[in-house]
């Protein structure tokens, strides 16, 4: 398998789940401006989305889309408990968790990297940003994790994201719940070896 991933970006979360199931993988980073790799593909013809995480298999496919990636690793894996069976109840719950961090947090952290974006446009992302992350601290003052039964790809997928908030003078310190969960994640031997191998490529 190999990983695209780009620094500072959603493609961490697949990178976390690659090394918490031990798998092999070749990592090949994405100049997000030029759209070239580091091993002098053109990115656009991997993925014409232009955009990472994608994921090439070794038959050739390429899966794009977290949620997608996040799931189709767990999978050949089920045993390490990522995410829960197939077509189990908790499976949809990680469905739900998974789609609210993508069109909620992702998607509402996203535009703020336009520097041009307006001052008045950018209050109005972070205000409904401060009603998610009040809902993300009630979740994690009852459970460690975001499903509560330990840590899976949705774990994995908020982590990454939420780093984002530095970047924006967003203070996580205001729901206590969420800086100790992220604390939990960054220690995790796995995160460590993603950053790891990321920072290689600098």
């Amino acid at each position: 398998m190999k990983l695209y991933f780009a620094p500072e970006t959603c493609s961490f979360s697949p990178h976390i789940v690659l090394h918490e199931l031990g798998l092999h993988f070749d990592l090949v980073k994405v100049d997000n401006k030029t759209k070239r790799t580091s091993d002098g593909d053109d990115f656009l013809k991997i993925n014409p989305k232009g955009y990472v995480a994608a994921l090439r298999l070794a038959d050739g496919e390429v899966l794009t889309e977290g949620p997608a990636i996040l799931q189709y690793l767990a999978d050949l894996k089920p045993e390490s408990g990522l995410a829960p069976a197939n077509g189990t109840w908790e499976r949809v719950r990680l469905q739900e968790m998974l789609n609210f961090v993508t069109s909620e947090i992702h998607a509402g952290l996203s535009p703020l990297f336009n520097a041009e974006l307006p001052e008045a446009v950018q209050r109005i992302f972070k205000d409904k940003l401060d009603k998610r992350f009040g809902q993300i601290a009630t979740t994690l003052q009852q459970h460690d994790y975001l499903l509560g039964r330990g840590f899976t790809v949705a774990d994995a997928y908020l982590f990454t994201v939420l780093q984002w908030t530095r970047f924006f003078a967003i203070d996580l310190d205001r729901w206590p719940a969420i800086p100790a969960y992220l604390e939990r994640i960054r220690t995790r031997p796995s995160v460590q070896a993603a950053q790891q191998r990321e920072a290689a490529f600098h």
